[in-house]
């Protein structure tokens, strides 16, 4: 699907609201945007306001809400947490942490969890979230825009200068049936690549900007060995991957938007972004596996079907 510069976000919304919507049936569910900095990733993925020009991530939320609710009529009941987190650097920070709190007095890690097999992040604030609740929905987007790590360069003067991933974290039981199931949807705003002759990065700047081409280019190794059905896919070679890995191993679905800027002077970050996405869109991840199992007395059991 291409979208005009004109579309709205309600537009661009509504191609992927089926997607969004399989974190609640059990699905690990992941979204990317991905282009170069300045060409309106932040804006699809976070948007502005309480109006038509809220993003990807506000809707989604809602969307949860108003499809949790037909889903309870149903019998099931649901938790829902969220996590916002960016990765800078190589360094995972919590974009929900307290007011205050030092981002260098936190350490964050990956980890897998032996028991279940699930990944998580150490020490990251986990919030309780009603989706039909607007203010919480406001409150969390205005915490993390307060801390996501930006700063001005020649191409864009709020350039965002690490990944971020927001991710809804699903639990639902149907004490009825004894049915359980698990999802996950992780809405990602990736950093912006950039050339350093045209963005005038220097000192810091720089240093962000080679770590971003980084990561970006460990993302692209990832989708080039899954493309080419290679026996090994690096995914621990960045931390964006290696977080990302259960969406993108096979079990999960996972959708790419790619961001253009219209300008004749961005017109080689374009095509390298648009090569990119017909390397991504050869990628076939598999059959995605739903999370769901059976409840025993003595807790749940999961099984992928």
């Amino acid at each position: 699907k291409v979208f005009a510069p004109s579309t709205g976000q309600d537009t661009v919304f509504s191609e992927v609201s089926e997607f969004v919507q399989s974190a609640l049936d059990g699905y690990n569910v992941c979204l990317f945007s991905y282009g170069q900095t300045g060409s309106g990733k932040t804006h699809s993925m976070q948007g502005s306001g309480t109006g038509q020009m809220r993003g990807i991530i506000p809707r989604a939320i809602e969307q949860v809400g108003k499809y949790k609710t037909e889903l309870e009529a149903d019998g099931w009941q649901y938790e829902m947490k969220v996590s916002f987190l960016e990765i800078y650097n190589e360094k995972i920070r919590d974009l929900l942490r307290d007011d205050g709190v030092g981002v260098e007095e936190l350490k964050h890690e990956i980890k897998v969890d032996p028991k279940s097999g699930r990944r998580f992040v150490s020490d990251l604030t986990m919030r309780a979230m009603e989706p039909t609740n607007h203010s919480e929905i406001e409150e969390v987007m205005r915490q993390a825009a307060k801390h996501r790590s930006v700063a001005s360069t020649d191409m864009n003067s709020t350039s965002s200068r690490s990944h971020s991933v927001f991710t809804l974290h699903l639990c639902a039981t149907r004490p009825a049936f004894k049915q359980c199931l698990r999802g996950t949807l992780n809405l990602v705003d990736l950093a912006g690549s950039e050339r350093l002759e045209r963005s005038g990065a220097t000192g810091d700047r720089a240093k962000e900007a080679m770590a971003i081409n980084k990561s970006l280019s460990c993302l692209t190794d990832v989708f080039l060995s899954i493309g080419k059905k290679s026996s090994h896919v690096p995914f621990r070679n960045s931390k964006l991957t290696y977080l990302l890995q259960p969406s993108l191993s096979g079990d999960g679905k996972t959708l790419m938007m790619v961001n253009l800027s219209p300008t004749e002077e961005s017109q080689g970050e374009s095509m390298c972004a648009l090569r990119f996405a017909a390397q991504v869109n050869k990628c076939e991840l598999g059959k995605p596996k739903k999370a769901i199992g059976d409840i025993d007395e003595g807790g749940e059991k999961e099984a992928a079907g």
